[in-house]
């Protein structure tokens, strides 16, 4: 037999997708990525000469953990965060008799479990594009060797210090009953990773770990994904702990 509690959260998780498939963010699940592989092809028919494969997918990455990543996590956040607050369901689901956190522990996981996705998303969608610009000018097809292995070890270590930044942007929409603020936060965030992506203190901006784990320096990448996946869990948890807490949502 399931114990209660893991029973009470695999139900309320499985809720948290059902309510998901009715909304846009379907849409802005499969369209973040998607919008890197149209980028690709459009440079690939535009430089119309070959290319190395393991090029093409490290260029995808960095932007998707650059840019799209973030923008994806505080539209997403904010959306999941406002089924509730739109109509204050929150007020019937913490009197169910299942424990508080249970719901905003669903929360979570559905969160990475789609940013998991989305993040495998970006080399397939690529790795498709790219084929398809192939057969429209055989010209620009990609060179060398697709090494899969090694981009799915990309995708892991992005996905795995992307964890502070998820925790982050997800504390802050559930914990607000406007989606302004998560959209700020996730907008400033970029923008001074943009502005300032050089700056010492960039190393522990949870904007920018996701691109410093993937990068070419082996030490600050070894850090970021440390730092990112460790106090990732942490402040998960710590946000967890804490909106079940509250009275008033």
């Amino acid at each position: 037999m399931m114990p209660t509690t893991t029973r009470a959260l695999l139900t309320a998780t499985i809720g948290e997708f059902a309510k998901l498939s009715r909304t846009l963010a379907m849409v802005l699940i499969f369209a973040a990525p998607a919008l890197i592989a149209v980028f690709s092809l459009a440079n690939q028919l535009r430089t119309k000469q070959p290319t190395d494969w393991m090029m093409w997918m490290s260029g995808a990455a960095s932007i998707w953990a650059y840019f799209m990543l973030p923008m994806a996590l505080a539209a997403l956040s904010a959306l999941m965060a406002n089924m509730e607050h739109s109509v204050r369901m929150w007020d019937h689901l913490r009197a169910l008799p299942t424990a508080r956190w249970v719901h905003y522990a669903a929360k979570a996981i559905c969160l990475l479990v789609i940013l998991a996705f989305m993040t495998a998303a970006v080399p397939t969608m690529v790795w498709a594009a790219l084929n398809a610009g192939t057969m429209i000018d055989p010209r620009a097809a990609p060179s060398g060797i697709l090494a899969v292995h090694d981009v799915a070890l990309v995708s892991v270590r992005l996905l795995a210090a992307s964890l502070l930044l998820a925790a982050i942007q997800l504390w802050v929409a559930l914990r607000f009953a406007s989606f302004v603020p998560t959209i700020v936060v996730g907008i400033a965030g970029t923008f001074f990773a943009v502005v300032a992506p050089s700056a010492k203190i960039g190393i522990y901006s949870p904007w920018q770990i996701p691109l410093n784990a993937i990068g070419g320096d082996p030490e600050r990448a070894g850090f970021a994904l440390t730092f990112g996946a460790t106090v990732g869990a942490a402040v998960l948890i710590t946000a967890i702990i804490h909106l079940a807490r509250r009275d008033v949502m």
